[in-house]
């Protein structure tokens, strides 16, 4: 194998980029009654019976429409996390911690913060946070609801 002499570059970037989608009549019906009414839903594939967290207008794994919504729990459980120590433009001060939780009602995970762990201390959070951890949801309150998935948040439950 040959070796360079060539010193390895590296190119810096800068990305400032503003997002702007339609969220559809699923999407928007399930931000609706999150801001509204604090609830949180799903939809039921007709085919194969999965819940799909968040809503989806047709199954990923039938190619059908889902037409049912479902009411989905405010308790889960942990499927993956990660905690996040340095600060990006536009996303809350690090630490932070996001994770995908498969809530009560619900075959898929949605992402979303954890809050209420102190993660300044990394063994300790680590020893909190783990797959397989209970969470419960929490509401933003009802004057503070935008329509937003940062409506709510996790909380560990214990």
């Amino acid at each position: 194998m040959e070796s360079s002499a060539e010193p390895i570059r590296t190119v810096v970037e800068k990305w400032d980029i503003t997002y702007r989608h339609d969220a559809g009549p699923v999407v928007s019906e399930f931000f609706r009654l999150l801001e509204e009414e604090g609830r949180i839903t799903g939809r039921r594939c007709p085919e194969c019976g999965r819940v799909l967290l968040p809503p989806r207008g047709f199954c990923d794994r039938c190619f059908v429409d889902t037409t049912e919504r479902v009411e989905i729990g405010h308790k889960g459980i942990i499927e993956t996390f990660t905690v996040v120590y340095q600060t990006f433009e536009g996303l809350p001060e690090a630490p932070y911690c996001i994770a995908y939780v498969r809530l009560e009602g619900a075959d898929t995970a949605m992402l979303n913060y954890v809050r209420g762990v102190d993660l300044h201390d990394r063994q300790r959070s680590l020893e909190r946070l783990r797959v397989g951890a209970a969470v419960r949801v929490t509401l933003a309150p009802r004057e503070d609801r935008r329509g937003k998935v940062t409506d709510f948040w996790y909380e560990l439950a214990d």
